[in-house]
């Protein structure tokens, strides 16, 4: 594999759509009160899509000096533990990929100010300390917890302040439903990295709880995310046009069987298709807020 193949498997382009889609749906939810800025609308998508690369590279060179990356690994190819790349690079395109992000966070500081400082902060750390650091947050049955807080309700909000500098009822719900959805990816990866994290000594929920509770909790995320444009619609009296995200229901209702039928290697598609339910679902979402609007 050359170096640019290596790259993109460390950088993992199909779990970055969990970074675009609240970007997006909280540029849906800002339009509602003013004109989309473009400038910090391009910076906020370059910030959340750069925090995830850099997660995603964390996690490579992390996991493996954790020894919880084996021969017989069946999730997607790490670039560290099979010398694709060295550890000593990936920390070093880490490194860039954290400048880059604070080169990113710093406009948006100078539009929006001190609250995009501590949120940036924030997320800077938890994409590290997911597997980085004495007390890794996978390690411990916390990622869920940071997924769904950093992917949802902050990105979505965060989004819509720095376009509009306040945040409507709208937004934390439509960041409940993106963090929903986002913890989904999770489950599937800690539901096929099961046994490996298990004899890695990584305390996933998969690993604590078992096979039945991932399958509760995907089934029971993907109901409070299309609970959340009815609630709305509901208590909102909006716009049928909300419901839109209900179209891409069937979609994710045939991934979850998958999820429940699938197991070992072959999760990695289904893992996939998961980063899509929660790109799809945003961009109904967001079509339905501004078809609304």
């Amino acid at each position: 594999m050359n170096i640019v193949g290596a790259w993109l498997l460390a950088i993992r382009p199909k779990t970055l759509p969990a970074a675009v889609a609240p970007v997006l749906l909280g540029l849906a939810v800002a339009q509602q009160s003013v004109s989309i800025a473009v400038g910090p609308a391009i910076a906020t998508l370059l910030g959340a899509l750069l925090l995830q690369i850099a997660s995603n590279l964390a996690n490579d060179v992390f996991d493996n000096e954790k020894g919880a990356d084996r021969a017989d690994r069946v999730g997607p190819t790490r670039v560290v533990s099979t010398g694709l790349l060295s550890a000593s690079d990936v920390k070093l395109g880490l490194a860039a990929v954290l400048f880059l992000a604070l080169c990113a966070g710093a406009y948006l500081i100078r539009v929006a100010g001190a609250p995009i400082a501590v949120i940036g902060v924030a997320a800077a750390i938890s994409a590290i300390a997911y597997t980085a650091g004495p007390f890794a947050l996978a390690y411990h049955g916390l990622g869920e917890v940071f997924v769904f807080i950093f992917f949802g309700p902050v990105a979505v909000t965060g989004t819509v302040f720095i376009q509009t500098q306040q945040v409507p009822d709208l937004a934390w719900l439509a960041g409940v439903s993106q963090g929903a959805l986002a913890v989904n990816i999770l489950v599937v990866n800690n539901l096929r990295d099961r046994t490996e994290d298990e004899r890695a000594g990584k305390r996933t929920l998969a690993v604590r709880f078992g096979e039945r509770f991932c399958l509760i909790q995907y089934a029971t995320l993907l109901a409070v995310a299309y609970l959340v444009p009815i609630a709305w619609w509901g208590l909102a009296q909006a716009s049928g046009l909300i419901l839109a995200p209900l179209f891409s229901l069937p979609f994710a209702l045939g991934v979850f069987r998958k999820v429940c039928r699938t197991r070992g290697a072959g999760l990695n598609a289904v893992l996939a298709r998961t980063a899509q339910i929660v790109l799809i679902f945003s961009l109904l979402f967001a079509t339905g807020i501004v078809a609304s609007s």
